[in-house]
Formats: structure tokens, sequence, C-alpha cells
């Protein structure tokens, strides 16, 4: 399982309902969650084939910002 980890700005209860769609429906993406209570608001996502770049575009797409952790994503 490929994992991969992103800098955002989904921030809260609301946020979440508004990418969860486009997230849930992204062909390279087993699970995801994001960590709203740290300073950077973290979105971990996992996956078999896992294409971070088709979770960045899925992510702007949503109406937010996002950047990947470097270092961070591993296969």
């Amino acid at each position: 399982m490929k994992k991969a980890t992103f800098k955002t700005n989904i921030n809260c209860g609301g946020c979440i309902s508004t990418v969860t769609p486009f997230l849930d429906d992204a062909k390279s993406v087993k699970t995801w969650s994001v960590d709203t209570d740290s300073k950077h608001k973290i979105l971990t996502v996992e996956g078999a084939e896992l294409d971070k770049n088709e979770v960045i575009s899925l992510v702007q797409s949503a109406g937010f910002e996002i950047k990947e952790r470097k270092g961070l994503f591993s296969f």
C-alpha cells in the first residue's frame, strides 16, 4: 500500500464534507483522512496504486489548497 501526506487548508467538518465526494471517487485512493487539529491540516491518503497527482487535482477541484509534504511520499 502506498501512502502520501499533504499540507492543505481543509480545516473543518464543512470542508471535509466538501472534499469527501472528490476523494471518495478517486480511483487510486483506498482510504483518506484529514488531521484538522494539526497546524498544517495534514491530508493522509493510501492506496495500492496511489497517484499523488490525482489527489492534488481532486483537492484543488474541490476548491482547496494542497501541497505535497516532501520526503513523506513512500512506495
